[in-house]
């Protein structure tokens, strides 16, 4: 969600939109590419180009933290966002505490979803010379699970505690962190005996670590994965649960690649995002717009491999995250939208 390097990225064509004719303008702000986040905005822009709607400037490699006050200030139009930043601004933690709840209350008034997708499951894999075919396995191992701050972090280190039974870090298991930019290359240097990072189906990351070897993918542990326990912790703001076949990760036979799983299913805690926008927008150009997003799926599932398996195309609100503890509504153009394309976008969220 962070990147050091900006890069301005214009997909623009000159056209004319809406009803009096009037050409649309919007700015957007995503993640660096290689992600969900970013193929999403960068095909939103095309599709909305190409039919007329707008011409969207997409600014690439930008920090989702910043980007989410940008667009609750009016600063930005848009912006792909993991949906817990939208529950911390509204609360006015983690990285909003200097906001404060009341500010952080008020601000997210001005946001609205348009369409849901997730940016993988924070999954965990090792080198299969590792040894390491369970997360009991993890005791006394090193193991990278994120960068140095964040959301992601907190998560990486819940996920290993979840899965494990119990363990932390420092003293079941050495934890290591990097930036995002460095993990390639920890990937393949040695550095780390098992990863637990967010990966899509198929995964770069995954992909880049093969160059060293074959991986073992493990999937959460059944049982806990079922429990109450665990369920309650899916249903909390910023998680969601991804259950996927393991025929669907990506991964040929015969390419390096085994899941480790009881019943050949993968399990993990999902990265619910969303595409948001200002609430200020006019209900027929978020409808427009999201109507033509509805329709491109088809060539948005050809952009990537994994595009098939992040739920672009799902609404359902306990694999989106919607809902419970989280205040994020759709905005009205787009529920608007998606019912009329036949999808149920739940009371709750509305």
């Amino acid at each position: 969600m962070s990147i050091s390097i900006r890069v301005l990225a214009t997909i623009a064509m000159t056209v004319a939109a809406g009803a009096a004719g009037a050409q649309v303008n919007l700015t957007a702000e995503t993640s660096s590419p290689g992600n969900s986040p970013h193929v999403m905005m960068v095909h939103l822009a095309d599709v909305l180009a190409r039919e007329g709607i707008a011409d969207i400037q997409v600014q690439e490699g930008q920090t989702a933290t910043n980007s989410i006050v940008n667009v609750a200030e009016g600063k930005s139009d848009m912006v792909t966002s993991p949906t817990i930043l939208y529950f911390l601004l509204e609360n006015g933690r983690g990285p909003f505490s200097g906001i404060g709840a009341e500010a952080g209350a008020e601000l997210v008034q001005n946001i609205r979803a348009i369409a849901p997708f997730n940016a993988g499951a924070y999954g965990l894999f090792a080198p299969v010379s590792s040894g390491i075919e369970s997360y009991e396995d993890l005791a006394g191992r090193t193991v990278w699970n994120g960068p140095p701050r964040g959301a992601a972090l907190t998560l990486g280190r819940q996920t290993i505690q979840l899965g494990s039974g119990g363990f932390q870090e420092g003293e079941d298991y050495n934890g290591i962190q990097t930036n995002w930019g460095q993990l390639p290359t920890v990937l393949v240097d040695g550095t780390a005996e098992a990863f637990l990072v967010p990966i899509t189906f198929p995964s770069d990351r995954v992909i880049t670590a093969l160059s060293a070897g074959d991986i073992n993918i493990i999937s959460f542990p059944k049982e806990i994965f079922e429990s109450e326990a665990m369920q309650r912790f899916l249903s909390a703001p910023g998680n969601s649960p991804v259950v996927i076949d393991g025929s669907r990760l990506g991964y040929g036979e015969g390419q390096g690649v085994n899941l480790i799983s009881e019943d050949g299913m993968f399990r993990s805690p999902g990265v619910p995002f969303a595409t948001m926008v200002r609430a200020d927008m006019s209900d027929d150009l978020v409808k427009e717009m999201t109507a033509a997003y509805i329709a491109s799926f088809e060539e948005l599932f050809a952009r990537t491999p994994y595009a098939g398996n992040v739920n672009f195309d799902v609404v359902d609100q306990v694999i989106t995250g919607f809902c419970g503890g989280l205040g994020l509504k759709y905005h009205p153009g787009a529920v608007a939208a998606w019912e009329e394309a036949g999808y149920d976008i739940p009371d709750c969220a509305e």
